[in-house]
């Protein structure tokens, strides 16, 4: 891979915790967020909790979007080989004290690496030479895309404001 392009892969994955996948079967791109280490991106998936990355651990392939921390527009993307992490592996017993520190929402960080092993999948995408949008060159196809359903509702009606003039958009 250019040595331009495989900085600017870098750079925006350490900058950034979140990337997005195009999973085959999926109408548009997934958000995820991953731990860069050592040259790959590692995601969880699976298990209760955990993120829905539906055909990730099944792939041999999967194309991934990264956008610009500063601007916050798509950068680059690519396509990274996928390979699940098996527990038990010396990469496994490298990466989960990485992501565990990382997994800022989990329910509990109490037995959390032992859920995954039986629960979930730690998903390695190392990019490969395939780059397939850059900067000043992207596919619109992706531009406007729809929320993915989820279980996951509004707590209920937001508060009222007393002795605040409203806003044009609070109208």
């Amino acid at each position: 891979m250019g040595d331009t392009r495989s900085a600017l892969i870098e750079e925006a994955l350490k900058k950034s915790g979140m990337l997005w996948l195009v999973l085959s079967g999926s109408p548009q791109p997934r958000a995820a967020w991953h731990v860069w280490y050592d040259g790959s991106a590692y995601v969880l998936t699976g298990g209760e909790g955990e993120q829905p990355l539906p055909g990730l651990p099944d792939a041999t392939r999967a194309k991934v979007m990264v956008r610009s921390k500063d601007k916050g527009g798509r950068l680059i993307t690519f396509t990274a080989a996928v390979e699940i992490v098996e527990p038990g592996t010396e990469l496994w017993d490298e990466i989960t004290p990485v992501m565990a520190k990382e997994r800022l929402n989990a329910r509990s960080h109490e037995g959390q690496v032992e859920t995954w092993a039986t629960d979930s999948w730690i998903v390695r995408l190392t990019p490969t030479e395939e780059v397939e949008e850059a900067p000043g060159g992207y596919d619109e196809s992706y531009s406007v895309v729809r929320p993915v359903p989820t279980p996951a509702t509004t707590a209920g009606t937001p508060p009222r404001m007393f002795g605040a003039r409203r806003r044009q958009a609070d109208r």
